[in-house]
């Protein structure tokens, strides 16, 4: 299927979600190479994440990566968790095979900043926290760290397949093992694990297959929950995954192999990210890189989201299912009216195909190109004006999962414009930041469109969305997840 280079073209439509059409987007932008990430840690407005072998990557906008990020001590699989104006790291010093078999050492260590610039930067000594002797059922090394919103307390998990996964509890002011505590075994045949709370659940996530064998790599990351954070984590059938059990989250695609390392980040309400690792990237010479996806949640159980990558849809509202549209007037296919009832026994003549209406059939009664044109909503006819065309700008930066779009009425340059009293209108691109857009995809599937600028406030956008005050009134307003007004769906318009 080719992309679609004119609308003048015979047209069928396809209700196929607009993130499956081709793009040559890649994942995260710029150097994202790095192994066993850690959860993203947002510190002064710049990203972090570490990996195995020390240091780590970092990111200003989201989107582009480079490396920089500071990390002593080495060993493997890092987390970082900010716990009050701190951050708190936990790794694996050895374990997993790394110069010592499987004795194992999880240490933490605390840092005011993660900035390595910062005249604040400056980590803490590291202190033992567990340890595995090689000859137990446990392997210390990839650690994790969860701090209990309803409770306060701090927990981690660490392990591999070479034994079992195990929670100990932690002192979130000091990072020290809770004394007295004992670690429990919650998982096997799983490694790199994660914890995570929502909504009254507990949720084990772990990385199942084989690692580090580049484009031969097995790693995908499974899923189990709980009420209690010590378990035991059922998955979505019932098995225990002290028994193996797991549900899946994600697993290889998008030309990439061996999903590991989950992270999840919280950018608002309502918008969830996942960072992993891909053990190989078929793209990047088969080199482990970041990768950032949207979490869904579905029946109380998470999922990977798709990235948005562009193509040509229609931008449906959840509040009504109206089609955002190029305020001109319909313009009527002519058609040659159809007998479809009466004599059932004259026979009818042969059916034949209706073409669309292409955009050469109507442009001539719409207003001069460069012309600014007032944007509505109303009942989705798959016409021309109500198609627009999302493409990737990457030299205009981003936002984690993906750089920011251009939308334009497809065929023309006549973009999706944010204006200075919070309204919308399409104008000629002039590659203004009131004509870049983030999409981002919500924890229920749909969609979160919102300007990079708006004229007249200092900045770039983080609060005002694509709302639809009413069924056919869309304008900008205050980002609400708990509003469909707030939300739209994607529909893609491919041509053959």
């Amino acid at each position: 299927m080719k992309a679609n280079k004119s609308i003048g073209k015979v047209l069928t439509l396809s209700f196929i979600i607009c993130h499956l059409s081709f793009s040559p987007v890649r994942a995260q932008s710029g150097a994202p190479y790095i192994h066993d990430p850690s959860t993203l840690a947002e510190c002064d407005g710049k990203w972090y994440t570490f990996g195995t072998g020390g240091g780590g990557i970092i990111t200003d906008d989201g989107w582009s990566w480079h490396s920089g990020a500071e990390r002593p001590g080495g060993g493997a699989a890092p987390d970082i968790l900010k716990i009050g104006d701190r951050y708190l790291c936990i790794y694996g010093a050895t374990g997993g095979g790394l110069f010592g078999g499987h004795n194992g050492r999880i240490l933490t260590m605390w840092n005011k900043t993660l900035d390595p610039k910062s005249p604040d930067f400056k980590w803490s000594t590291a202190i033992e926290v567990a340890s595995s002797d090689g000859m137990e059922d446990c392997d210390a090394i990839d650690p994790c760290l969860l701090l209990d919103p309803t409770t306060g307390r701090l927990w981690a998990t660490y392990g591999t397949y070479f034994g079992n996964i195990r929670l100990i509890e932690l002192d979130p002011k000091t990072g020290e093992r809770v004394k007295g505590n004992v670690e429990k075994d919650v998982a096997i045949d799983c490694e790199a694990s994660a914890l995570m709370y929502k909504d009254g659940w507990y949720y084990l996530l772990g990385t199942h297959g084989t690692c580090c064998d580049g484009v031969n790599s097995t790693y995908n990351i499974v899923v189990g929950r709980s009420r209690s954070v010590e378990g035991p984590y059922v998955d979505n059938v019932g098995r225990d995954m002290f028994h193996g059990g797991g549900r899946m989250v994600i697993a290889a695609g998008d030309r990439c192999t061996g999903a590991g390392h989950f992270g999840r980040y919280i950018i608002d309400e309502g918008v969830e990210v996942m960072s992993f690792h891909w053990e190989a990237d078929f793209e990047l010479s088969g080199r482990s890189v970041l990768a950032v996806r949207p979490v869904l949640w579905k029946n109380g159980w998470p999922y990977a989201g798709e990235r948005f990558r562009g193509g040509t849809c229609a931008i449906l509202s959840e509040r009504r299912g109206y089609s955002l549209e190029m305020a001109v007037d319909f313009v009527r296919i002519q058609q040659e009216r159809q007998r479809g009832f009466g004599n059932r026994n004259q026979p009818m003549p042969p059916a034949k195909p209706i073409p669309n209406q292409s955009l050469e059939d109507v442009i001539s009664t719409w207003p001069a190109a460069d012309a600014s044109v007032a944007v509505r909503c109303s009942d989705y006819m798959f016409r021309p004006h109500q198609l627009w065309t999302f493409t990737p700008v990457e030299e205009a930066g981003g936002y984690l999962t993906a750089p920011y779009f251009k939308i334009t009425i497809a065929g023309t340059d006549r973009a999706l414009t944010a204006t200075a009293d919070k309204e919308l209108a399409t104008m000629a691109y002039q590659s203004n930041d009131e004509q870049l857009w983030r999409i981002e995809q919500l924890t229920d599937g749909t969609y979160r469109i919102m300007p990079k600028h708006i004229p007249g406030i200092e900045g770039i956008n983080t609060r005002y969305c694509l709302y639809s005050a009413a069924d056919s009134t869309p304008t900008l307003a205050v980002y609400d997840f708990s509003s469909d007004n707030s939300k739209w769906n994607l529909k893609r318009f491919a041509s053959e």
